[in-house]
Parts: structure tokens; sequence; C-alpha cells
């Protein structure tokens, strides 16, 4: 199985968020700071993360400096409003987060997300890896093959439902490959970019031309040769507009020659550090996450063990034994274990694949999980009880 580059696009997947927590249920803390995109955010990235199992993962943003689009077309974005100062303001502190996280974050002057993202897809998957985009801007449709994977999400009433589109998808949705919705864009144009197209060519319209044409440069060539079948309005506009097409077309094209410098092992996934991290989650009373990862036992934890006989250490097969440690589990109510996983990094208990558990009572008890339902067997039980606190160390 191939490893995974999961590539996130900071603007598109905040702004999401924004609006999927917006309105009456705005999020804030009590002095007045908005926390809806941010709290959104995480929850996207934490079920992207638990999903997948990444072992590279970047997160891009914008940033305000003019682009080589916008020195190509002075119109480009220009019909976009400025972030709304609710959302603004969480920005950085998504930032914070991040960094906190550990998670490499890359933005370059001149350069879009989509560029940044476009390029690292090609190193990666020149690497050998599976990639996996994560953005809400169907623009990057035009990256997908067969090993890149853009995922779409969707945040609705608090939960969070994903759509995947590689390049079999995308040839089933739209008719074409990737690669040709950069012509299909650039004869349709995008409103939300202001990219302009051809005036009163459509989705469908650009779709059928390029089916049959293959690209805008094919598509006017037939046109001054004579050899297409277009007449009437349709063939008036495209020869009326075949510069506004290319510019279009060019507008739309993702760059994937960034100058990026960061190797892709630079990108693994790392530990967090966890006392930022709970400082921070405390400063924004995102209690649900403080609870999740465990965060706020840490300090507590290393106390408690520290009164514990770490060196006697005892391991643990016959089931007799396993049983009685199960039962003293039950009656102190508190189980305090560390679960010990494969060598890939992980996030919390979002690591999928857990190789040992060390139980602590009058000293360690040390279990190996060979299979999934030894694990099952002997501890299901514990950790779905409510009622025993587990303190994982």
């Amino acid at each position: 199985m191939k490893e995974k580059l999961v590539l996130i696009d900071g603007n598109s997947i905040l702004n999401r968020a924004f609006y999927g927590i917006a309105g009456s249920r705005m999020l804030m803390t009590k002095d007045g700071t908005y926390t809806n995109a941010v709290y959104g955010f995480l929850a996207i990235l934490f079920k992207t993360i638990e999903d997948i199992n990444p072992k590279y993962l970047v997160v891009t943003f914008d940033l305000k400096a003019p682009t080589q689009r916008h020195k190509m077309y002075e119109g480009y974005k220009a019909n976009r409003k400025g972030m709304p100062d609710e959302l603004a303001q969480q920005l950085p502190i998504m930032k914070e987060i991040l960094h906190a996280m550990n998670i490499t974050i890359i933005e370059k002057e001149g350069y879009e997300a989509d560029d940044v993202i476009g390029t690292l897809s090609v190193k990666g998957e020149k690497a050998g890896l599976e990639v996996i985009i994560l953005s809400g801007d169907r623009d990057n449709f035009q990256l997908a093959t067969d090993n890149v994977t853009i995922r779409i999400p969707r945040t609705k009433a608090g939960k969070t439902e994903t759509e995947n589109f590689n390049k079999q998808k995308i040839i089933e949705t739209y008719g074409v490959t990737p690669k040709k919705l950069i012509e299909v864009k650039g004869l349709m144009g995008d409103t939300s970019d202001n990219i302009p197209g051809v005036p009163g060519v459509g989705e469908k319209t650009a779709l059928n031309l390029i089916k049959e044409y293959s690209s805008i440069e094919n598509l006017y060539k037939k046109l001054k040769e004579g050899k297409s079948n277009l007449k009437g309005k349709l063939k008036e506009k495209l020869e009326e507009n075949e510069e506004l097409a290319i510019l279009s077309k060019n507008l739309g094209t993702i760059n994937l020659k960034v100058p990026i410098t960061e190797k892709i092992e630079e990108f693994k996934v790392k530990d967090w550090d966890k006392q930022k991290v709970l400082e921070i989650f405390k400063k924004l009373s995102f209690n649900r996450y403080i609870e999740r990862f465990n965060l706020e036992k840490t300090e507590e934890n290393k106390e408690k063990v520290q009164d514990k006989n770490l060196f006697e250490t005892e391991e643990i097969n016959e089931k007799e034994k396993i049983e009685k440690i199960i039962k003293d589990i039950k009656t102190k109510k508190e189980c305090i274990y560390y679960l010990g996983t494969s060598k890939e990094p992980s996030y919390g208990l979002l690591n999928k694949k857990a190789l040992n558990i060390s139980i602590v009572l009058d000293k360690v008890y040390y279990f190996k999980i060979e299979t999934l339902d030894t694990f099952v067997k002997y501890f299901k039980e514990i950790f779905e009880d409510d009622s025993i606190l587990k303190i994982r160390i």
C-alpha cells in the first residue's frame, strides 16, 4: 500500500468551515473572539486524518500579494469581497494551532494556494505517494490522476461528509479527462474568480466543444480553416473572443512549477506540542477537543505515573491474570494506560494500528496485541464503560 500525502487548501477549508457553522450557531469565546471557522476546520482535519492516516501533511494558504494572474488580467478576482472580519480574525488563530500541532504550512508570495498544491501533488506522485487534496475548490479537479484524488468536504449541521474525485470519477462526471477541464474553463469562464471566458458560452456548451475539438487551440484552428460544424451566434461569439478564451485558459491553469525548496520528508506527520495545543484550546473553550485527545490529563498523568514503580514491568499473557487486571480496573473505576502503536506518527488516538497496551496499577502490566480480536476480547468492556475514567499516558 502506498504512503499518503495530504495537501490541504487552508483558505478554502477555513472559508467552508466558517459558513458551515455560521448564523445563529456562530461560535465565539467569552471575550468575543469568533471560533466557528477554526472549530470547523479542525473537525474536517481530524476526520481526514482519521480516514486517511497520512504519513505526510501540508496546509497551504493564500497571501495578499498580487499573483501572476493579477498581472496577466487586471480584473482577476476583482469581484471578490474582502474576508469578513469575523473570519479574518480566525486566520492567525488557525495558523497558531497548526504550528502547535507541528503541521507544515507553506505559503508562497506571488502564487496561489492552488499553485502550491499543484506543484506538491506532482512532486508527491513522482515520489511514489498517493496524494489526497482536501479543498472545496473544484478548480483542483484538473490535478486529478490515478494517484491524485481531490476530496471535497461538506459541513452540514456540524457533521462533515466528503466526496472523492479521482481521474476516473471526473471522466464519469464530466465526460472529459481532468486536464481538459482547463480548456472547458477557458471557454465558459468562472464568475467566482472573474475569469471572463467566451460571453454566452456555459458549461454544457463548453464541454461539448472540448469533447469534439479537444482543445481551445484546435477549436480555433478548425474555425479558421472552415472545418468546424459551428454556425450562427455561437460561431460569431467564438470568433470574436479568441484572445479572451486563450487568456481565460491561462488564468485557469494551475501552475505546477512553483519554486518549493522544502523536501517531502519535512512534511512528515509529527507529534503535537500538546501543552501548547491545550493552552490554545482552553483559551478557545474547545472542551470537546480537549476531552477527545485527553490533553488536560497530561500533567496529571505525569504526576500519577511518578508515583508508580515504572521499573517493575510484567508481561501478561495468561487469561487469569488479564481477567484479574480487568477486575481491578472496574473496582478502581480508573484505567491509566499507554497504547503502543506502529512507528508512524499519530494524532492522539487517531492512529489505527495498535501493537501493545500497558496498564498501570501496582506496577506496569504489558500486553501484546497480536490481533485486534484479542484486544477487543479483553479490553472492549473497559473502553466502552463510560463510568471508568480512561487516562492515556
